[in-house]
């Protein structure tokens, strides 16, 4: 039996974006988690040198497989063998994977609610079964030790976020330590998706690695190295997996692009540029940190990191979606209603991406200033 998996609200949010464009209306895009920035000079460089030297072909590159394994001991003192690393088309299908690597139909995965869509659709449409965990203010919108050693039976698997979308919260080293013992103790295999990693404005983001070397990370160029459209990114799995997800990979989806390849090696040691792009996500964090309360969104869950701020607008709404709908149609911006990343209580949340420019960051808010002005106008 097919399974039925619900939609994708924000891409209906983002179509009617390019519509409104196309009508020549100026549309503020804040609805995605996309840099607004494209991959480092140096890999485009290298692409472009590529295009003309390499005809190119089917190829796993053995440079750059050891290039994010180095990775984890610079960043988080671990050891990984190149060859416990697969490079995958971005992080979607390296958590399609991840997740036929450790588990059969009909496994129960937990995940926090709310979280990203495609975890609760993924697992749907791979024949497992959701276990959402609701995550508020009292648990920083992040699943718990306390919460996972609590459900009977339990689950098989676990998807940790970290920092989270939609919310941007990290968990700290001492949870994400409780986490790991409990998860150890039970039996729970561990999915980490640290695609948001080096994406913080406070302590850093701490790979769960550190703490389970029977996890399985799911990572991608697309976010901290602003290569979305370069479709590239990797899993790290245990030693007695590797087999398993070659296997998988290499019958569902061969590989990533040789080009994203060549120019992501590149890409892993342009840090300056890119930590330009994160000066700019704080600036754009502190001016929504100051404006979001003015315009009445008091409640917001903590941006730790990633570059999202997810608030409360039950004082205006019990739709999201329209509500999105309607702040487009009314001012241009572009933003994601909540009911994608929680189908329990997110009528009442909507997620602002700030990976655009600062000056479209604040062009946003003007618009929208007045726009929520007459909303609060309506609700009195």
């Amino acid at each position: 039996m097919t399974a039925e998996i619900d939609p994708f609200h924000a891409i209906a949010i983002s179509r009617l974006a390019h519509r409104l464009a196309a009508e020549g209306r100026s549309i503020i895009h804040m609805e995605f988690g996309q840099p607004s920035t494209g991959a480092p000079r140096a890999a485009i460089a290298a692409a472009h040198r590529i295009l003309d030297e390499d005809a190119m072909g089917y190829w796993e590159s053995p440079s750059l497989k050891a290039r994010i394994a180095r990775h984890y001991d610079e960043a988080y003192g671990v050891a990984v063998d190149p060859e416990q690393v697969l490079l995958t088309c971005g992080a979607s299908p390296g958590l399609v994977l991840a997740l036929l690597c450790a588990f059969a139909p009909g496994a129960r995965v937990a995940l926090a609610r709310p979280g990203y869509v495609a975890y609760r659709n993924t697992l749907k449409a791979l024949h497992m079964v959701p276990i959402e965990l609701a995550c508020g203010d009292a648990e920083r919108f992040q699943v718990t030790a306390a919460q996972l050693a609590a459900i009977d039976p339990p689950p098989d698997g676990l998807i940790l976020a970290s920092p989270a979308n939609p919310t941007g919260t990290v968990v700290t080293d001492e949870e994400m330590a409780a986490i790991a013992e409990v998860c150890a103790e039970r039996g729970i295999r561990i999915i980490s998706d640290e695609i948001y990693h080096s994406l913080t404005y406070g302590a850093a983001a701490r790979s769960i690695l550190e703490h389970d070397g029977q996890a399985i990370v799911v990572n991608s160029f697309s976010k901290y190295y602003s290569m979305a459209g370069w479709r590239l990114g990797w899993i790290v799995v245990p030693p007695e997996l590797v087999a398993a997800a070659r296997a998988r990979m290499g019958n569902l989806f061969l590989m990533p692009p040789s080009l994203s390849q060549h120019a992501g090696l590149v890409a892993m040691d342009s840090r300056d540029e890119l930590e330009g792009h994160l000066d700019t996500y704080r600036a754009n964090r502190a001016l929504l940190l100051d404006a979001l309360p003015r315009m009445g969104l008091q409640r917001i869950a903590p941006p730790d990191g990633a570059f999202y701020i997810y608030a409360d607008i039950g004082h205006l709404t019990n739709d999201s979606l329209a509500f999105c709908q309607r702040l487009l149609e009314d001012t241009g911006v572009a933003t994601a209603p909540g009911v994608d990343f929680d189908p329990v209580d997110g009528h009442r949340f909507m997620r602002f991406s700030f990976a655009v420019s600062t000056d479209r960051v604040a062009d946003a808010v003007g618009r929208m200033a007045p726009w929520f002005e007459a909303r609060h106008a309506e609700n009195r």
